[in-house]
């Protein structure tokens, strides 16, 4: 698809001869002659580059930049090319201040103009890519869930996040762990520095000290090279120590070290390098029982544990399910081109009786594979064969991790049960009347009492 660009300049020779040249390189070129034509003119269609001179009729060009880049409109981030064959040096450095993306002088080279003009539309273009992958990844960072046990989590990291705290997050494997660190750093003034991830039980435990506080040039045989480490990396920003229970009594004492004075030491190093880091620790053991042990030093433990913070297993809020389905159901057909799937109520029932071990990250494995393997919609039938008939007990009744009324339980037992048989029979109320012993229009009634829905609408 072409690529249109607009042209503004008060000198119609100009206009005609960029047009020319532009249209020669397969651009679509639309051009105005003063600056107030040229807004309209971005109202009106979709442009993704702008050649603007400096002086023009009326609103100057730099009066123009001005009043874009000052916008909320589409085209505020527009890159704009600003060429002047009177323009002085002020001028040229107040259009960069301004936003301009390049600067050019008349009259035109007209290789150079090709060049410039492809050069501003690449930039623009990674910028966008880094925008969406920014974006993207934001949403993969996003706390999905309204369950008491979320929102318990997510007034938490609101407290936290703001602040210099040193954060220890505890919860089993897969249940998102690292997604409350990244929205811890999200939250904090640090956003837009680094987030840097250190996986203590995947690295070696003769490489961890060097991964992780860098090196010099012959520390060791292979060291060709500085490296710095994934402190420095994250100099400014957050690092995340994850699967802190499992490193070394070496490292243990290093990073010790660079919480208490701000500094390291490279491998093989003498001098000392100053770091502005704040540090996340997250595991899935019992820390204080590993110092007991002898295997994890107290002073770190103590450095580490100022804020704790728990992320409640998936089974102890199972109404979370149906919103984290929703979500990986979106992400996944998006990753693979696929049109929106449904997913059945029924599919979402059965997630919930299920126990996950593996919580969030099994869930949203699960997930994935129905997807992949449904067809436009996600049904019982692409329910995992290892998962039918592995929860000990029926969905929602077996999570003693949940603060309810026995009226709550009891409601629930029977929304589920009237549920699961509704289904069973195709949803036909007078069938499900009559296994269940009850008049039809006392079920339509604790139909409508229980809220019971198909596929997310009321039963008629």
């Amino acid at each position: 698809m072409s690529q249109t660009i607009l042209v503004v300049d008060d000198e119609k020779n100009i206009r005609r001869t960029l047009s020319l040249v532009l249209e020669g390189e397969g651009f679509v070129v639309r051009s105005e002659p003063t600056a107030e034509l040229a807004l309209q003119a971005l109202e009106q269609e979709e442009v993704d580059m702008m050649l603007l001179d400096v002086r023009l009729p009326g609103m100057s060009g730099l009066e123009l930049l001005g009043q874009m880049r000052a916008s909320d409109r589409p085209w505020a981030h527009l890159p704009v090319l600003v060429i002047s064959g009177h323009a002085s040096l002020q001028e040229a450095v107040d259009a960069v201040k301004l936003g301009a993306t390049d600067f050019l002088e008349k009259p035109l080279n007209r290789d150079r103009l090709i060049i410039t003009v492809r050069n501003c539309l690449e930039r623009a273009g990674l910028r966008r890519e880094v925008a969406e992958l920014r974006a993207r990844e934001d949403s993969k960072a996003e706390m999905i869930g309204r369950s008491p046990a979320m929102l318990r989590l997510q007034a938490e990291l609101e407290k936290v996040a703001p602040t210099k705290g040193r954060v220890l997050i505890t919860g089993e494997s897969g249940s998102g762990k690292e997604l409350v660190a990244r929205a811890i750093h999200r939250l904090s003034p640090r956003a837009n520095r680094r987030f840097v991830k250190v996986n203590c039980a995947a690295i070696p435990v003769e490489l961890i000290e060097s991964e992780m506080f860098g090196y010099e040039r012959g520390a060791f045989t292979g060291a060709q090279g500085r490296k710095r480490g994934q402190f420095e990396l994250a100099h400014g920003g957050t690092l995340l120590l994850d699967e802190i229970g499992d490193m070394s009594k070496n490292a243990q004492a290093k990073v010790l070290r660079v919480l208490q004075s701000g500094e390291l030491v490279r491998v093989g190093g003498e001098h000392t390098v100053e770091v502005d880091v704040r540090v996340l620790a997250a595991t899935n053991r019992d820390l204080s029982a590993l110092v007991r042990e002898g295997q994890f030093r107290e002073d770190l433990y103590f450095r580490l544990n100022v804020v704790r913070i728990h992320v409640p297993p998936l089974r102890e809020r199972p109404e979370d399910i149906e919103p984290l389905v929703d979500a990986f159901a979106r992400e996944i057909c998006t990753e693979n081109g696929f049109r929106p799937k449904p997913v059945d109520a029924g599919v979402v029932r059965r997630l919930q009786a299920y126990a996950w071990p593996g919580n969030v990250r099994e869930l949203k494995n699960v997930v994935e594979r129905m997807v992949i393997m449904s067809g436009d919609r996600v049904t019982e039938r692409d329910f995992p064969d290892e998962l039918v008939g592995a929860a000990v007990l029926p969905p929602r009744l077996g999570n003693a991790g949940i603060r309810r009324s026995l009226r709550d339980f009891k409601e629930e037992a029977e929304r589920t049960f009237i549920a699961d048989t509704l289904e069973r029979v195709g949803w036909n109320v007078s069938r499900a009347a009559s296994e269940l012993g009850v008049e039809r229009t006392n079920l339509h009634k604790k139909i409508k009492a229980l809220g019971i829905c198909r596929d997310g609408k009321p039963i008629a």
